[in-house]
């Protein structure tokens, strides 16, 4: 008997004509497919963990002769509140020969109205651009590159949360860390690892003070950053927004690059 992601080519001939169905569906009985969609995709995953959050995400198998051959998630809660995002979506391999009509079928099904696709996502992204409007880019997602040997200008860094805490924070994939930049006593900057994101990526944030900008302080937090987040056995990511060029430079300096687009849309 053929299972999820073993679906044979020569049983899917027999079921050329069949439709596929949609229902809705417990996390657990597709995580085979969800775990294919995560081996697909390179590098981090943003929205991976969202699911885990009661009430934020509501799943749909899609299945032919009873059973499931793909399935989409929708975000319902938090930032997507008021609007239904379809964020993931998944066939088995010879499925895919009938990509555009499964997705059809979960359009009319799952009633999500607007995308949230990470390019990185190829099939999601072409489903995107298919049956979208509106797409812009909100974020642009960067991967470590290279290590860097930013100098530091007399500044150091110093943890404002406890080992333990973070630790935990990995743990349970929530929450993080954050640290100091300093310089004889005054603070430049701060910055931080949130690790609220698939494994084993830690997501970097930082900020320095005005009067501090423009002097090579926050391409060293970063690269800093960077160095805790490797000790600490996780992979350092970064996001930021497009227009947003000073950030884009500074986590280029820091041996950043940039990955993937987070893109929003509208269903057409």
């Amino acid at each position: 008997m053929a299972t999820s992601g073993q679906l044979a080519i020569g049983s899917l001939a027999s079921r050329k004509q069949m439709r596929f169905t949609v229902t809705p569906v417990a996390d657990q009985l597709i995580l085979p497919l969800r775990n294919q969609r995560r081996a697909r995709i390179p590098g981090q995953i943003v929205h991976d963990l969202i699911h885990q959050r009661p009430g934020w995400t509501r799943s749909h198998a899609l299945e032919l002769d009873g059973k499931p051959v793909g399935f989409g998630t929708i975000a319902i809660a938090g930032p997507w509140t008021g609007r239904p995002t379809v964020f993931e979506f998944e066939l088995e391999l010879p499925v895919q020969t009938r990509t555009f009509e499964a997705f059809e079928e979960y359009l009319a099904a799952s009633g999500t109205r607007h995308f949230e696709v990470q390019t990185s996502d190829t099939l999601l992204t072409i489903m995107l651009h298919a049956y979208g409007r509106n797409v812009v880019s909100e974020k642009i997602v960067f991967a470590d590159l290279s290590k860097t040997t930013l100098p530091s200008q007399g500044a150091t860094i110093r943890p404002l949360t406890p080992l333990k805490s973070i630790q935990e924070s990995i743990r349970q994939r929530r929450g993080g860390g954050e640290w100091a930049l300093e310089r004889e006593g005054r603070m430049l900057g701060k910055g931080g690892l949130l690790f609220h994101y698939s494994p084993p990526f830690g997501d970097l944030y930082m900020d320095i003070d005005e009067g501090f900008r423009r002097q090579g302080h926050g391409a060293y937090l970063v690269q800093e950053l960077k160095r805790i987040c490797r000790e600490l056995g996780a992979v350092p990511t970064a996001r930021c927004n497009v227009g947003n060029i000073a950030s884009r430079q500074t986590l280029q300096r820091a041996g950043f690059a940039p990955a993937s687009h987070i893109l929003l849309g509208d269903v057409a």
